[in-house]
């Protein structure tokens, strides 16, 4: 049987040639296929984008095809984000059960809390005509959920403050996991933010060491303390880490992905009305649709736009040699723009996804993954879907924001977000619920 080809060289040549801007990068990507060579940094490289290769990676053998680490791990340490191998299996065990099902179901007051919160300002906003930045509402919102839910207390004004510092370390971590940067030196560079967050960790960890439930009751950060005293592995430290991968990885994809919606129905007005036109408020029609806003605006926004592995061994993808060493990237963006998978890729079209199992198809097929796919997935996929769509609930028959300034391009980062703020009059709507 004769081996598979290598990867065309001269891909790897214009690659080299690039500029290495990712939006560049990303543009040249879409004429190298599915399975392309490519190198980005100082190891061989393959971009995966075809469903059969996706599935392969990442469903199929995970144990090829490992995370290493992760660019954010000066952020969040050992969390489950960035742990690999057994300790990896024994945190996600821990918490998979709070994201799961009756898990979910244990926060619902919660979030439906933090979602009234969000439509009490914007309707102060729209009584008083004070603009106001649906990005930074977003944001609020979403970390006021995963606040609650860890600590069974609002998100306070002071709290919120110091916690802008997980945004303010994400922005500096590398664009891609492959792009050269000392951990020393970026350490330094987030040493003032790094501090800040750690000092609201460590209040909190100690709260719910002394037993101190918050007005809505005990929270996840009970459990995380409750298992260091069967699991000697839960130190403070890890249990600091976890703490702070939920809250990084608990609110900025939810933000992001929300704020990327309110600029496409600014765009697309008539899928707000299609949207609740589906159903009564309350309805499963109107729940329906508004999640299929959601995953639309995932597919042209995935929460995790490129996802990192490493080869432990030598394989074949999609026919082709890939030898133990090579780094693979399995990029969300470009599999979810394909015209050959999506048509009109670029077209924002929530009908996509009306029937109640197509985003399941679609990630079956590995022509849909914005929460990844495989044993790795993300472990909040159902957790961030449940709360858009509470605060779609809340926001979508009564409000709608008019825009004072549009970005004009994304930028890719950890995430990929609109590249500047998204500052807005909040107008009241008519009873069309």
């Amino acid at each position: 049987m004769p081996l598979p080809p290598e990867l065309d060289p001269a891909a790897v040549e214009r690659w080299r040639s690039s500029s290495g801007a990712v939006v560049d990068l990303l543009a040249q990507a879409r004429e190298l296929g599915g399975v392309s060579a490519v190198r980005l940094g100082p190891r061989p490289t393959v971009l995966v984008t075809a469903p059969g290769a996706v599935q392969h990676v990442l469903a199929h053998h995970p144990d090829r095809y490992v995370k290493r680490s992760h660019r954010a791990r000066v952020l969040v340490g050992d969390g489950v984000l960035s742990a690999t191998g057994e300790p990896w299996k024994r945190q996600r065990r821990l918490l998979q059960t709070q994201f799961t099902g009756a898990g979910i179901r244990r926060y619902e007051q919660r979030i439906a809390g933090a979602a009234r919160r969000a439509a009490d300002h914007w309707a102060k906003c729209a009584r008083t005509g004070t603009p106001t930045d649906v990005g930074e509402d977003m944001r609020f919102f979403a970390l006021d959920t995963i606040w609650r839910s860890l600590t069974g207390h609002p998100l306070d004004e002071t709290t919120n403050r110091e916690l802008a510092a997980v945004e303010a370390v994400g922005a500096a971590l590398p664009t891609t996991p492959s792009a050269s940067t000392d951990a020393a030196e970026l350490r330094a560079v987030v040493a003032a933010d790094l501090a800040r967050i750690d000092a609201v960790a460590e209040q909190a960890i100690a709260a719910a060491r002394r037993g101190e439930a918050g007005p809505e009751g005990p929270g996840l950060l009970r459990v995380l303390v409750d298992a260091g005293k069967s699991c000697p592995e839960y130190t403070d430290q890890l249990i600091r880490d976890e703490l702070v991968t939920l809250l990084a990885a608990g609110h900025e994809t939810t933000a992001k992905t929300l704020s990327w919606l309110y600029l496409l129905l600014d765009r697309h007005p008539e899928a707000r009305h299609w949207a609740l036109g589906a159903g009564a408020a309350g309805s499963p029609e109107r729940e329906r649709a508004i999640r299929a806003l959601v995953s639309e605006t995932l597919r042209l926004y995935p929460a995790a736009w490129l996802i990192p592995r490493h080869a432990t061994e030598d394989d074949a993808i999609a026919g082709y040699r890939v030898a133990a060493g090579t780094d693979i990237f399995v990029c969300p963006y470009l599999t979810h723009r394909d015209p050959a998978l999506w048509p009109e890729p670029e077209q924002f079209d929530p009908e996509r996804f009306t029937t109640a199992d197509e985003e399941r198809r679609s990630s079956r097929h590995g022509a849909y993954y914005p929460f990844g796919i495989g044993a790795r997935a993300c472990l909040g996929a159902q957790f961030a879907m449940r709360e858009m769509t509470v605060l779609l609930e809340h926001l979508l028959p009564a409000f709608t924001p008019s825009f004072h300034a549009v970005p004009t391009s994304a930028v890719f980062g950890i995430t990929v977000r609109p590249d500047g703020p998204t500052p807005a009059t909040i107008t009241l709507n008519p009873d069309d619920s």
